[in-house]
């Protein structure tokens, strides 16, 4: 398990992580979440014992976390590569960082390479690289030791989307293999693919934090989208709905009540219209993340029902 608790961080005046505190009980991924700027990636560094703390602890299995006794894998938003040296002999130096002999060493390298299609590129330098083929070799010196904890900070960061299924199929794997994550990530999606538990910083502060699928119960299903084979605008005005969005995809609704998608259901129903999609949905977390930090209220005329 790990704790954080109360942890503070500080540059001269200006706090750049003010009070933190989060646990991960249980293997899975827990998200880290912030704007650019928010703190989330300073949080990061302390957490690894990178970056001296104000105060607070950190505690892995009940004791200080100590990053040179655990095995534990970090992936670094920025890339960490030496640029003039062969890959190979830097993911032999990062593996033995981690106490691993040559052998194991060798063997590890052997299928992370083959695993993220980097075989071709084993004799090169780091600079030789694209930018995605240097995010796939961190990836590899952050999984070579078979870590217990793994940190990714924007792990999609500069991949295809050929890329980043592959890391996706890998951080699904080792969710089976009941590993503890922590993912900071500006894509959304991927945040609500893999996690149960967030933590939004903003400006150093903590600004929301618990399950997400809690948490989006608590604001309700407030999303709509229609497609239907005619024009169903007419009935919708009737009921008070304004289009939030239109597109050749169907029109998006912002409700204030859930009720209101069963009023116009039954106009369209009654008119024999018929319906290629009819979707009430809880808010995503995109729209989450903007609302705690811009301040605008998902439910548009209503009241902000997370608090």
């Amino acid at each position: 398990m790990l704790q954080v608790k109360n942890v503070r961080k500080k540059y001269g005046d200006y706090y750049a992580v003010k009070q933190l505190s989060f646990a991960i009980e249980r293997p899975g991924v827990f998200a880290l979440l912030g704007t650019n700027g928010a703190g989330k990636t300073t949080a990061i560094r302390v957490i690894l014992g990178m970056l001296a703390k104000e105060s607070g602890d950190v505690l892995w299995n009940e004791r200080p976390l100590n990053v040179v006794n655990e095995n534990i894998g970090y992936l670094a938003e920025e890339r960490g590569l030496y640029p003039k040296y062969n890959i190979i002999e830097q993911m032999r130096h990062f593996a033995q960082l981690k106490g691993m002999s040559r052998q194991a060493a060798n063997t590890a390298i052997d299928y992370w390479f083959e695993r993220l299609g980097l075989d071709e590129h084993r004799g090169k330098t780091a600079d030789k690289l694209s930018k995605g083929n240097q995010q796939k070799v961190q990836f590899a010196a952050a999984m070579v030791s078979d870590p217990e904890l793994l940190v990714l900070d924007e792990p999609m960061s500069g991949l295809d989307p050929v890329n980043a299924d592959l890391f996706k199929s890998i951080i699904r794997e080792q969710i089976a293999k009941h590993k503890y994550i922590i993912m900071s990530s500006h894509q959304m999606s991927t945040v609500e693919e893999f996690c149960e538990n967030i933590v939004i910083m903003n400006r150093g502060d903590v600004v929301l934090q618990g399950n997400l699928n809690e948490i989006k119960r608590g604001y309700g299903r407030v999303n709509l989208s229609v497609k239907a084979d005619k024009n169903i605008l007419p009935f919708a005005k009737e009921i008070g709905l304004e289009p939030l969005s239109q597109s050749p995809n169907g029109i998006d609704f912002k409700l204030t009540s859930e009720e209101l998608a069963g009023e116009l259901l039954r106009k369209i129903v009654a008119a024999r219209i018929g319906l290629v999609k009819f979707e009430l949905r809880e808010p995503s977390l995109h729209e989450i993340f903007v609302e705690k930090i811009t301040g605008e209220s998902i439910i548009k005329g209503g009241e902000d029902c997370a608090g």
